[in-house]
């Protein structure tokens, strides 16, 4: 598997062969089974437990919209932890690509559909972040062929903006509180806005370069060949 000799190994040829499947096995479950996609794995858990919690009693009860909001909290430290963890050990996995954003769209507006279905968050919000959002996502598949848009400083001041908001939304807050989550609120649809912007122009360049790159490089592919093809029509001549 590793392509090293038995001899080179230390020993002879059967057992670095089946030394090698074990390793190679262990190692396969290790790039799946790794933190990184298990935090990511129980951040998807969460999504309907958080909506339980969220809408129990009618959606008005200040206890369990208490218990929801430890559930959205911890959803958002794991989302956090799981990408910067998988980055930093190596334990990015196709999974882990394909999940993460699943999961990061699935607490967010799972969280903005309840609250705008009980009456706390005007639909167009939820409407302007979720477009938001699963548009970058398609936006990303877009251009992966030639580039990847790499998350801005903008883009993190917006998760953790639209993750206070909602947050203090969830909450059955009241008086100053109340008045300060509208604000904050506005703040994260002001980000979400500006961000998403700044990203289609992202894309949008990214994609022409890349365009142009593949362009050049079948010019000269083509370039390549046809000096290849008069050379050898030159040299044909010459016999």
């Amino acid at each position: 598997m590793t392509g090293v000799p038995a001899s080179a190994a230390g020993g002879s040829g059967a057992k670095p062969v089946r030394g090698g499947k074990l390793g190679t096995a262990a190692v396969n479950q290790a790039s799946l089974w790794n933190i990184a996609n298990i935090l990511t794995m129980v951040r998807l858990l969460l999504v309907p437990g958080f909506v339980m919690l969220l809408l129990h009693h009618g959606g008005y009860d200040p206890a369990w919209r208490s218990f929801a909001w430890a559930a959205f909290a911890i959803a958002m430290i794991t989302d956090l932890f799981d990408g910067h963890l998988a980055r930093t050990y190596n334990l990015v996995t196709d999974f882990g690509k394909i999940a993460d954003p699943i999961a990061d769209k699935a607490i967010m507006g799972a969280a903005l559909i309840c609250l705008s279905y009980l009456g706390d968050l005007p639909w167009w919000v939820t409407g302007v972040i979720l477009f938001r959002e699963i548009g970058i996502t398609l936006m990303r598949f877009w251009v992966i062929r030639h580039a990847v848009i790499p998350a801005s400083r903008g883009g993190k001041m917006k998760t953790l903006a639209q993750g206070t908001a909602v947050g203090m939304y969830v909450l059955a807050l009241t008086g100053p509180l109340a008045t300060l989550r509208f604000w904050m609120m506005a703040v994260a649809v002001v980000l979400t806005v500006v961000t998403g912007l700044d990203y289609v122009r992202q894309a949008v360049v990214l994609r022409r370069k890349g365009l142009a790159a593949e362009r050049a490089a079948a010019a000269d592919l083509a370039s390549g060949a046809s000096a290849s093809a008069g050379a050898s029509d030159s040299a044909e001549a010459e016999r």
